[in-house]
């Protein structure tokens, strides 16, 4: 009885080396987490060397959108798993192509730990973000086009006339009710620590700012004066873990959607000083000719300065393209509209996770240099 009880609870977290997998992994192997003592699988498409072992019980590799080779792997333990974890995701292209490749992965691996005949899959949680109520933002075949919610974004508005992988992949968890049950997690900005994190916002400007003072050029705010002036909001990923875990033990949180933000706000104006503070270069203050400034075109050619970076400072060998997409960084920053998001509803169903913006970067960037990922 002992034994079956510390085997009770068994998560599969897929996308376990990116930024929310890694907190997601931490904070189940936390002897007082919830729903606990938890057995934590981590999956991801190949094991990076920084990756700490202690982090998971076990650590499985595979491509989920290869269905023989993932069923493979994912055989000997899918009887035991009792919760998925769905924090990964692809961006091949547009958003069609966007849709096809998530929804696939999702579908095999659900397929996959469903046909063991003693499965115990219960619940899984599924991580999206703001473009459930801003469009495709970053395809650019529409992006121009796109009218989104008027913020502050809340769960309960109604889902916009675009293709969306985020509307695809909450279908696809519906369409196995009651069977199973799901949660939705709906972030901003994620903060946290990862290699295998193209879209780490923190890596990103980190490298940004690295490559500035290298050339000892000013580290000029990529984006226009609105956004430099109004709100916005992030998420730290610990909290995102922490509301993960939640939705996936608490009764009333099952088949429901959450926005999940620090809870606090800031302008970019006053972000973009911390920013020059934490990572060691000179603030320089807005001006129009910074609009049009593109950071995307700065960086393009960056990557023989990204490498004499990493040599210097001994930082882990990475290539710029593969840690950070700048042009997922651009449309953020050129917003016209405050991206702000309510978590009443959170609070509503009894989640209280929280974290300050500011703080959370300093942790963050700490984390990341300790990493040696930025100097």
């Amino acid at each position: 009885m002992e034994k079956e009880n510390r085997q009770r609870s068994v998560a599969l977290v897929v996308g376990v080396t990116g930024m929310a997998g890694l907190s997601l992994a931490q904070a189940l192997k936390q002897p007082n987490c919830l729903g606990g003592p938890w057995k934590v699988y981590g999956a991801a498409r190949s094991q990076p060397t920084w990756f700490p072992p202690s982090t998971v019980d076990q650590f499985i590799a595979f491509d989920a959108v290869d269905f023989a080779s993932m069923q493979s792997n994912l055989s000997p333990i899918a009887h035991e798993v009792t919760h998925l974890f769905w924090v990964t995701v692809q961006f091949p292209g547009d958003e069609e192509a966007n849709i096809a490749v998530n929804r696939t992965m999702l579908h095999n691996v659900l397929t996959a730990l469903k046909s063991s005949p003693s499965s115990r899959l219960s619940h899984v949680t599924l991580q999206t973000g703001t473009k459930h109520y801003m469009g495709p933002i970053q395809d650019p075949t529409r992006s121009n086009q796109l009218v989104g919610h008027e913020p502050p974004f809340h769960e309960d508005m109604p889902r916009l006339p675009y293709p969306n992988f985020y509307y695809a992949l909450e279908d696809l968890l519906a369409s196995h009710a009651p069977s199973l049950t799901y949660s939705v997690h709906r972030s901003s900005i994620i903060i946290g620590a990862s290699s295998r994190s193209g879209h780490n916002a923190l890596v990103m400007v980190g490298a940004y700012a690295a490559v500035c003072q290298h050339l000892g050029v000013p580290f000029r705010y990529p984006g226009n004066r609105y956004t430099w002036e109004h709100f916005c909001d992030m998420t730290d990923a610990r909290v995102l873990a922490q509301q993960h875990v939640w939705a996936a033990v608490t009764e009333k949180a099952k088949n429901q959607a959450f926005n999940c933000m620090n809870g606090d706000m800031f302008t970019w104006k006053s972000m973009w000083k911390f920013y020059s503070e934490v990572y060691d270069v000179e603030f320089k203050p807005f001006d129009e000719s910074d609009a049009e400034f593109d950071v995307v075109e700065f960086m393009r050619d960056k990557g023989k300065v990204w490498d004499e970076i990493v040599e210097k400072h001994g930082l882990q060998k990475t290539k710029l393209e593969e840690i950070a997409q700048f042009n997922a960084m651009k449309p953020v920053l050129h917003f016209n509209f405050q991206h702000v998001s309510s978590m009443n509803k959170s609070r509503e169903y009894g989640f209280f996770g929280f974290a300050d913006s500011f703080k959370s970067v300093k942790y963050w960037v700490a984390k990341l240099r300790e990493m040696k990922i930025i100097p």
